[in-house]
């Protein structure tokens, strides 16, 4: 398949960008892509490419951006119902905080979650992993942490590997167990951290190894943050993870700065994600590491909130820099990464292109698939999106639509979107 005639060619080439490289499209005008066997063949000038392969099955981009497809890195897609009532406690005064603590948010979804049954689970997953596609992410971090015990956490990595299967997007799991407390730990965070430690990890890992035929294994996340889990437990759980061989990431610095992010960069973290609240040393630390750190706009956006990462910083620092949607049935139920941008831009004031680049090679960067996705370079899979746009500034510009006309997933067109807003 080639694809042709590309106002912009998005092609990202090269390797995660850090600090103020950020935004570095390496844009190819009248740009064209060869596809085959689901991967990118060739890059080039439309007439040099046509010329080359006339026999090739041709898609007129009708001189529209061609780009990556967007890579999100931190969703909780898998749940069960619905907390529209909590959205009213927000407007009407009541913190996050305070409704966890009164057994709302997480735990409200935990008891849902853990009534569903592995179909019910697969059905409403499935049906905001098709939005997701539609609005353009074709590689999606998925997180466990509505299950809270051994057989509900394992019943949502099956929900994950099930639609992994069925495609025709690809899913990238995380175990985050140490998600909330649950409430048979209810003010024993400690032994609920121990329980974490000594039995769920070993129990994750032995069924993982047991019933999936996968050698790569789900990451393991940690959600340090008031009224979940301190920095030491954090680093407990850290330790026993990463015995095991799990690789790690945590949420940190959403609401308070316990030092999650300057951990994980001490323990080699994938990523460090939130960071709202991070502290000028954390980080400086994360600019000396290859520890992404990962914007979610659309939380504080969710929550009424007006403090959002600092951008800026973590680029002057030399950090690397991505940013997800954080769907969520809580603060963030949003299934379209083109608002994520829109935010970005708008309150953490990165340019389009910075945007552009945080949402998909960066992004690529946070779960740990930079080398085979995330850019429009020989060899790399072959997910891309045809916009319905001349200018890639349209992203973060235009928003509350849909700008992806068509999605390709691993070489195969998949999705038509003109009449999708």
């Amino acid at each position: 398949m080639l694809i042709h005639s590309a106002s912009q060619l998005l092609t990202i080439a090269g390797t995660p960008q850090r600090g103020n490289s950020l935004g570095k499209l390496n844009i190819l005008e009248d740009g064209a892509v060869l596809i085959g066997d689901g991967k990118i063949k060739k890059v080039g000038k439309s007439k040099e490419l046509l010329d080359a392969y006339p026999e090739e099955l041709k898609i007129n981009a009708n001189n529209k951006v061609v780009m990556p497809g967007f890579v999100d890195p931190h969703t909780h897609a898998v749940w069960a119902g619905s907390r529209a009532a909590e959205f009213e406690l927000k407007l009407e005064g009541k913190s996050y905080l305070e409704i966890l603590a009164s057994g709302g948010g997480i735990l409200s979804t935990v008891t849902e979650t853990r009534k569903a049954s592995f179909n019910e689970l697969v059905d409403q997953t499935r049906d905001r992993l098709w939005k997701m596609l539609q609005y353009g992410s074709t590689t999606i971090e998925v997180k466990t942490g509505y299950g809270l015990n051994i057989e509900s956490e394992i019943k949502m990595l099956k929900v994950v590997l099930e639609l992994d299967n069925e495609g025709p997007w690809n899913l990238m799991p995380t175990f985050l167990g140490a998600h909330a407390i649950p409430p048979e730990y209810k003010d024993n965070t400690q032994g609920y951290t121990n329980f974490v430690c000594e039995e769920m990890l070993p129990a994750i890992l032995e069924w993982w190894n047991e019933n999936t035929g996968r050698k790569k294994l789900p990451f393991v996340d940690v959600f340090c943050e008031t009224g979940a889990f301190d920095i030491n437990q954090t680093k407990q759980i850290f330790d026993a993870a990463r015995k095991l061989g799990f690789k790690l990431k945590v949420h940190a610095d959403e609401f308070d700065n316990l030092g999650g992010a300057s951990l994980a960069v001490d323990y080699k973290a994938i990523s460090a994600d939130h960071l709202v609240v991070t502290s000028s040393d954390d980080i400086s630390s994360l600019g000396t590491s290859n520890t992404v750190a990962v914007a979610l706009p659309g939380t504080p956006f969710g929550l009424g909130h007006s403090e959002y990462t600092p951008a800026k910083k973590i680029l002057e620092a030399d950090g690397i820099l991505a940013i997800a949607s954080d769907l969520n049935p809580g603060t963030t139920w949003c299934e379209n990464m083109q608002m994520p941008i829109a935010l970005a831009c708008r309150f953490m004031k990165l340019t389009p292109a910075q945007a552009i680049v945080a949402a998909t090679l960066n992004a690529a960067a946070a779960i740990d698939r930079d080398r085979d996705i995330g850019s429009i370079e020989v060899g790399k899979n072959a997910d891309l999106l045809m916009l319905s746009v001349v200018d890639y500034r349209q992203l973060g510009y235009q928003y509350g639509t849909n700008l992806v006309k068509t999605v390709v997933k691993n070489g195969k067109v998949i999705s038509f979107n003109e009449d999708i807003n």
